[in-house]
């Protein structure tokens, strides 16, 4: 069939809109009507390198259209959300912890199906796709069952696209791993998507002190507006001083999600006795690197993907959240036409947008 899509033909090039060629879902796979689509860091990283012609998104949420023979989890006009792919037979995915799957990056990030396929052609030629189980860049989207959770159909389709990835990390990072107790205290660093609903969620676990780090001042004030209880400019400096001023004794947690080597050195190091370090961000730093005297008396560093969710239990939960108001992300997303997907990208990475959703 065909499809809308906007395709990578170069590596850092603007997104171009055109018509692609999807393949009929194999047995285990579905094929969804886009509604939205958010854009997340991890698509404009990846943007920057991924083999092209590439078809990228990976915060999609529509309506199924078929399904394969072995499909059972959804059938036509169930209304879902996407996530990440995994293999569902190694060991971790077995135990509840398909986030590190041991196939995890062939997956996810090949641009191909397991078997070396594709299931999207431009012109004839092969496309990359299958970007972490979806490549939702499009009208529609071949993905794997796995990668698809069914929501209620009373829920907003064009809110629920972001929670499959960046909601889901930020909050599932403090909820699933971190699992601060009332009255500790917590900072985050970076006051994006992925911050903010780090910061809810460390506002639903009812720490005493949740700072929100960074560097653009409209970002701190909207944070608290989430939930933070303090703000810290790292553009003034001395953002270690910062910080050991709100908290002396050092802080129980922190999460970085901005993937800077010189961000989450500053993070560890706030840390105080048995703090832990939630490691989320994908940024441009290509290693970490730390005094070594900071990650001792317990102090722990901990890598983090997708929020160490099963996003068909864990997704549902912040939607329902979402709609008792309590995760009130929605007070943060921006929403563009599909067409509009060069502004809507400009627009993130100027962070003149909380979350950018386009929308079909």
């Amino acid at each position: 069939m065909r499809a809308t899509a906007a395709l990578l033909e170069q590596p850092g090039k603007p997104f171009v809109l055109t018509e692609v060629d999807l393949d009929e879902p194999r047995a285990d796979e579905v094929l969804v009507r886009v509604a939205a689509v958010g854009i997340c860091g991890t698509d404009l990283e990846f943007a920057n390198f991924f083999p092209t012609p590439a078809l990228l998104g990976h915060e999609g949420s529509g309506v199924v259209e078929k399904v394969g023979a072995h499909v059972t989890s959804v059938r036509p006009g169930d209304h879902v959300t996407m996530s990440f792919a995994s293999c569902g037979t190694c060991a971790l995915c077995r135990t509840g912890s398909p986030a590190y799957c041991r196939s995890f990056d062939a997956v996810n990030f090949s641009g191909r199906r397991p078997d070396g396929s594709t299931a999207v052609t431009h012109q004839g030629r092969e496309v990359n796709a299958h970007f972490l189980g979806q490549s939702s860049f499009a009208s529609h989207a071949v993905a794997p069952e796995r990668a698809v959770v069914k929501i209620d159909p009373s829920l907003d389709l064009l809110r629920a696209g972001p929670f499959g990835c960046g909601f889901q990390t930020g909050a599932g990072g403090v909820l699933n791993v971190l699992q601060p107790r009332p009255g500790q205290s917590i900072a985050v660093f970076g006051a994006g998507a992925v911050g903010v609903a780090a910061i809810i969620a460390a506002g639903l676990s009812s720490c005493a002190v949740v700072a929100a780090v960074d560097v653009n001042p409209a970002k701190l004030e909207a944070a608290r507006g989430f939930g933070a209880t303090h703000t810290v400019d790292s553009s003034a400096g001395d953002t270690a001083g910062q910080l050991a001023a709100l908290v002396p004794e050092g802080f129980d947690f922190v999460i970085d999600t901005t993937g800077r080597e010189d961000v989450l050195r500053t993070a560890v190091e706030a840390l105080g006795p048995l703090g832990r370090a939630g490691v989320i961000g994908i940024g441009p730093s290509e290693s970490m690197s730390f005094e070594w005297r900071s990650i001792l008396n317990g102090r722990s560093v901990t890598g983090i993907i997708a929020g160490s969710s099963l996003p068909q239990l864990f997704l549902p939960q912040l939607l329902a959240l979402n709609a008792k108001g309590r995760f009130p992300v929605e007070k943060m997303i921006t929403y563009f036409p599909f067409e509009q997907i060069d502004e809507a990208v400009a627009a993130v990475r100027s962070g003149a947008v909380g979350k950018a959703v386009l929308t079909f």
